[in-house]
């Protein structure tokens, strides 16, 4: 059984809000993703943020590159709960504008913001308005002077990047803010928020940038992010794919929920099938796995094709299938239930894993009404 946050050395933060939703200050990991449609087209954009909310994202961001976009965002704001935030670069006036509109979160770099005057003016409206700020830093977009410096794109690079975006806000008196430190290479990304970690006391945003397509950028953010996260390192994660934003949402749960920090939904325990199975394990996995998408409360199901491995997995599970001849054997909160043919199988599964979160459901609400 999984159980929540096994880091017990995690990085000690402040806590700040975005919308509801607090990040850092020992809350539960949260998981963001980016809409990829034209953010002036607000119904497309507000359909991918429903689907992303519906696959369990906590945060969702939102491109803002023009005066125009800053209306659309009125409306797209309008029309969504879940937090939004807004990316801005470059036009301050933007940022002030989307300021307006209620917006959840401004991720800004306050180095390519302007002079101080504008700085000034865009810290001065989210202290105002009490808006958290996510100072992003890039290895891609790091400043001529930092390049000049150290040539090329590095960990100290970074490091000092987002010094000096944080003096900036700290001559202002600003400190509610989450901070990421981002590269496409694995070891320069870890070195930039492991030399910095221990310097501030803000939240991180993670993320491997451009990690790549689904399978490769998958593997790259899992080694990436697992490493921070299992060293304590890490309040808010975002798994950059080039893929549908809905992949990044499952793919930053299942990162999460294979270290113990997230639990939601199905953790689906699988062989990799070999010639012992009794049944097509990878048919079963894949049809299962699609048909319980939609399941928000955590689960474990065991699916082993043969008595070997099956019996020690299926007894630490809630629902558990071992195969054997000539009948598979189901498993309940680790007990052997009842013998099953492999016709119907999906099915039968299916059926008992719904029924099992149907009665979790029920018994949480049941606790929450007795008080």
């Amino acid at each position: 059984m999984q159980t929540q946050g096994k880091n017990k050395n995690r990085r000690k933060t402040r806590q700040i809000m975005i919308g509801n939703v607090p990040v850092g200050g020992g809350a539960p990991i949260t998981v963001q993703s980016m809409t990829n449609t034209e953010t002036c087209d607000v119904g497309s954009t507000v359909t991918q943020i429903d689907k992303l909310v519906k696959a369990g994202a906590d945060i969702v961001r939102v491109s803002v590159p023009t005066m125009e976009a800053a209306d659309a965002f009125f409306r797209i704001r309008d029309s969504v709960t879940v937090p939004i935030v807004a990316d801005i670069h470059f036009d301050y006036r933007i940022a002030l504008k989307v300021l307006e509109s209620g917006v959840d979160c401004l991720r800004i770099n306050p180095g390519n913001i302007g002079n101080e005057k504008r700085i000034r003016a865009v810290v001065g409206s989210a202290k105002d308005k009490g808006v958290p700020l996510r100072i992003g830093v890039n290895a891609g977009s790091l400043g001529k002077d930092l390049l000049r410096k150290y040539k090329e794109p590095n960990a100290d690079a970074m490091v000092e990047s987002a010094l000096t975006q944080i003096e900036i806000l700290d001559k202002l008196d600003f400190q509610n803010f989450k901070i990421s430190l981002k590269a496409s290479e694995i070891y320069m990304t870890l070195a930039a928020y492991r030399q910095l970690a221990p310097q501030i006391n803000q939240p991180f945003h993670l993320g491997i940038t451009e990690a790549g397509s689904l399978r490769s950028g998958t593997v790259k953010s899992a080694i990436g992010l697992g490493a921070l996260l299992m060293d304590g390192i890490g309040d808010t994660i975002r798994v950059s794919l080039a893929a549908d934003p809905v992949e990044e949402v499952k793919v930053g749960f299942d990162i999460l929920k294979s270290l113990g920090l997230r639990n939601k939904g199905v953790n689906l325990v699988a062989c990799p099938s070999c010639s012992r199975q009794n049944f097509d394990v990878i048919s079963v996995v894949n049809e299962l796995e699609s048909r319980l998408e939609d399941i928000q409360i955590p689960i474990d199901v065991a699916i082993i094709g043969c008595i070997v491995n099956g019996p020690g997995e299926a007894k630490v599970a809630e629902i558990g299938l071992t195969g054997a001849s000539p009948n598979n054997l189901i498993y309940v909160n680790g007990t052997p239930d009842h013998k099953v043919t492999n016709a119907g199988l999906v099915d039968e599964l299916e059926e008992m894993v719904r029924a099992k979160v149907e009665a979790k459901r029920l018994k949480s609400e049941n606790i929450i009404a007795t008080g």
